[in-house]
């Protein structure tokens, strides 16, 4: 059986549809499955209802940017029910900062020579959610892939510190975000730590109110001596470790359930969750 806490859906900048994404989770034997979509939880009803069919937990989940002394972190959200007015009334006034950011974004791009138009991002978007670096950089993918291929990597720099496109977005502040999560009802989990601007920012971020860590991810250098890592540092300073594999569509490294996450987290996780 296999655990995977962190997937996007086309609801945010995920490549595939939720129905696909369940398929996926079915074949690949995942069968607790959080959906955690940026600033959007508009696919979790119809996960609920296919999850059903495929004998597959659904924890309802969201990611959310924050912004923490004036860096972007990422913060996961898990609840048992989505349904509450001022998370949702929240997360739709920041898609909207976010679209505008985005819009933003294509404007660097443009300045800096890149052959690239908003309509072009705009057909990456497949939902009411956000636009965001994703569809840029699938839309820079797409319209280069024959003329001029760009990697992914030479993609994503764009949008790293010094990168002519990086515009961190700053406008949620991570104690607000993490007061939201358990205000409405949630658990929040710092998002993948080891991706942090500032490694020991982590301690800062856990001391604010008890919360958990996100250990157990693939998408950084020395993968299994930082998994190790961050066990450490979660059974120390956090509630409990979750993980995933972030996956936003085939094309990324790590696949769906690739990761080894314990079933313990799933158990804590569900303890504070009723």
């Amino acid at each position: 059986m296999r655990i995977d806490l962190h997937v996007h859906t086309q609801e945010s900048d995920g490549s595939q549809t939720v129905e696909e994404v369940l398929n996926l989770a079915h074949s690949n034997d995942v069968k607790i499955l959080a959906i955690t979509d940026h600033e959007s939880t508009e696919g979790i009803t119809r996960a609920e209802e296919l999850a059903k069919y495929l004998n597959i937990e659904i924890i309802p989940g969201v990611e959310l940017l924050t912004n923490f002394q004036g860096e972007e972190v990422h913060l996961l959200g898990y609840f048992k029910d989505i349904h509450n007015s001022v998370l949702q009334t929240r997360l739709s006034e920041i898609r909207k900062q976010r679209t505008s950011l985005a819009y933003d974004m294509v404007k660097c791009l443009q300045k800096g020579g890149l052959s690239i138009e908003w309509k072009d991002v705009e057909r990456e978007v497949g939902s009411i959610g956000a636009v965001s670096k994703g569809h840029i950089m699938r839309a820079i993918h797409h319209r280069y892939s024959s003329l001029n291929p760009k990697s992914w990597q030479d993609i994503a720099t764009y949008f790293r510190p010094g990168g002519i496109a990086y515009l961190p977005y700053l406008k949620h502040r991570f104690e607000d975000a993490v007061d939201l999560i358990f205000n409405s009802g949630g658990f929040p989990v710092v998002a993948h730590p080891g991706l942090l601007s500032e490694p020991d920012m982590v301690f800062d971020l856990l001391a604010y109110r008890p919360i958990g860590l996100e250990v157990y991810y693939g998408y950084w250098e020395q993968q299994q001596s930082l998994i190790s890592y961050y066990a450490e540092v979660a059974a120390q300073f956090a509630l409990l470790a979750t993980g995933g594999s972030d996956y936003h569509g085939p094309f990324g490294r790590i696949q769906m359930g690739q990761l080894d996450v314990p079933l313990e987290g799933v158990y804590k996780l569900r303890n504070l969750l009723t």
